[in-house]
């Protein structure tokens, strides 16, 4: 992350009239989405769960990660998560978050329907898939 974080540095020393000497304007410019990340990386470092984990394959495209979750309770114990994680150019723009919406609403139904069958259905991906 200090590669970035350093290209926008340099970048703002750019705006600012000093312009190392060699560089190329173009090649140093830090998209909005990538100023947010800066900040929101670090932010999301700081408050993340034990039970998460998140890497970054290119230090310099904070806006693609990967993200593991190992849950240490409840009906996913013993489940390992990945996620990659593309963070659209466009992100500054969009509402990315409806918490009121779940992810996927079947699934919220059914564990509303019967918390057993769930449970088993869950424990029985985790068996399969999961691991």
């Amino acid at each position: 992350m200090l590669t970035l974080a350093s290209k926008l540095k340099r970048e703002e020393g750019v705006r600012a009239g000093r312009t190392p000497a060699g560089s190329n304007d173009a090649s140093h410019r830090v998209s909005i989405r990538d100023r947010l990340l800066i900040k929101e990386v670090a932010e999301l470092e700081a408050n993340l769960p034990s039970t998460c984990k998140v890497t970054f394959p290119d230090e310099n495209k904070l806006h693609h990660f990967q993200l593991t979750i190992s849950p240490d309770e409840g009906y996913y114990l013993g489940g390992k998560f990945q996620f990659e994680i593309e963070v659209p150019e466009a992100y500054n723009m969009v509402d990315l978050l409806n918490f009121d919406d779940p992810l996927n609403i079947d699934a919220a139904e059914h564990h509303l329907r019967d918390k057993e069958d769930f449970r088993n259905k869950v424990q029985d991906f985790i068996k399969n898939y999961a691991r």
